[in-house]
């Protein structure tokens, strides 16, 4: 990946290790981007290719998750993606959601909070295994009124993998939908929906898939979303035949036809700017592999835990392992905020990295390291040996 690194400018001015928030920009996506907005500032801008563009998104975004293209509907971001899916289900006064909020970002709370009250759902709260998002006593919450189970990929504090096939199978037992948070994972380990076994998975761009905030993807299962009534209509999600202009109201009697699969579920006009971002970061992706980006990635994780582990500091989950992926936390889970460390040694070691060039995040209490695949064993060992003086 030493070639790839020249590709984000932003990784030469400081040690990057905050991809759980934002991934840097590489310099084809920032080049994509301004032909857009060239052609805005010149008037050359042409509806019918903006559009053609986030068909050819979608489809790559598919093709890296092994999907099909009309199993994906364009959103703005994870939370949209999330509240477009959960609204759209037929739930009864007494269903029930099956979660882990302590290891859910809050976007994926909020909402069954907001349905319990307008629908009068159960949502059924499970406590986190030490970090982990405990799949066991997920599984054994679910009943015949279960209608969802919802659980991160990877959380977003301290950013274990999730392990999925007990969890669906118990969900699929008694016919609920399992809902993945993608984030985190998309763009940095290998997403096969297929295998994954999920029924719908939500993601945004700005993270590992290299490119904006405002820009996020809902997968859905064909065979579901083909049964599912979109609470929210929009010109985009609705079929009104070939060749029909988008300002066309149709002559259905006021009978809506929704487009095939996920696409019915979007809504108006896209975030070109965006589009044209995710396009660039995803023909990247692709072309590089996205198997070929996990190894690179998890390499670097199980370094710098190894690494700081033997600095002495207390990695969240240990050393290296399968439950790691690209996101290393230090500290005690759960023991703070966003912001700040219960323990004043973690703020300290956040400052001490942070003056020495490392941008890194505090999330839940942790100190979190997210790698990206900007970075290399240089700016692991870097940040070993900074915080190995730190120890010291």
């Amino acid at each position: 990946m030493k070639d790839v690194r020249e590709l984000f400018p932003g990784a030469s001015r400081r040690i990057y290790l905050d991809a759980g928030v934002t991934g840097l920009l590489p310099a084809p996506v920032r080049s994509a981007v301004e032909r857009v907005l060239d052609d805005c500032t010149t008037g050359a801008s042409v509806k019918d290719d903006l559009l053609a563009m986030v068909e050819r998104t979608r489809a790559r975004f598919a093709e890296l998750i092994g999907a099909d293209a009309d199993e994906v509907a364009v959103t703005k971001n994870v939370s949209e993606g999330l509240n477009l899916f959960a609204s759209s289900l037929p739930w009864e006064r007494g269903d029930n959601v099956v979660l882990c909020p302590e290891l859910e970002h809050p976007n994926n709370v909020y909402l069954w909070y907001n349905l319990r009250t307008l629908r009068g759902i159960e949502v059924r709260e499970v406590a986190p295994d030490d970090g982990r998002v405990p799949v066991e006593r997920m599984a054994a919450a679910i009943d015949r009124r279960t209608r969802v189970v919802t659980c991160p990929h990877i959380s977003f504090s301290p950013g274990f993998i999730t392990d999925l096939p007990l969890l669906t199978r118990a969900a699929h037992a008694h016919e609920a939908l399992v809902l993945l948070d993608a984030a985190q994972s998309v763009g940095a380990i290998h997403c096969d929906v297929r295998t994954l076994g999920v029924d719908a998975m939500v993601t945004a761009t700005q993270k590992s898939m290299l490119a904006l905030y405002g820009i996020g993807f809902l997968w859905i299962r064909r065979s579901l979303a083909a049964q599912l009534t979109p609470a929210f209509v929009a010109r985009y999600g609705i079929d009104l035949g070939a060749g029909a202009h988008e300002t066309a109201l149709g002559s259905t009697g006021g009978e809506l036809v929704f487009k095939q699969g996920a696409k019915r579920f979007d809504l108006g006009n896209y975030n070109y700017v965006g589009i044209a971002a995710a396009e660039a970061a995803l023909d990247l992706l692709l072309s590089l592999g996205v198997k070929e980006v996990e190894a690179h990635v998890r390499g670097l994780g199980a370094r710098l835990a190894d690494g700081l582990a033997d600095a002495g500091l207390p990695v969240v989950g240990g050393r290296s392992g399968p439950h790691r992926a690209h996101i290393v936390a230090v500290g005690a889970s759960g023991g703070g905020r966003h912001y700040t460390a219960d323990d004043p040694r973690m703020n300290a070691l956040y400052r001490h990295l942070g003056e020495h060039g490392v941008k890194l995040s505090i999330r839940q209490g942790v100190l979190r390291f997210g790698c990206g695949l900007w970075n290399n064993m240089a700016d692991i060992d870097r940040v070993t040996e900074l915080s190995r003086t730190f120890v010291a």
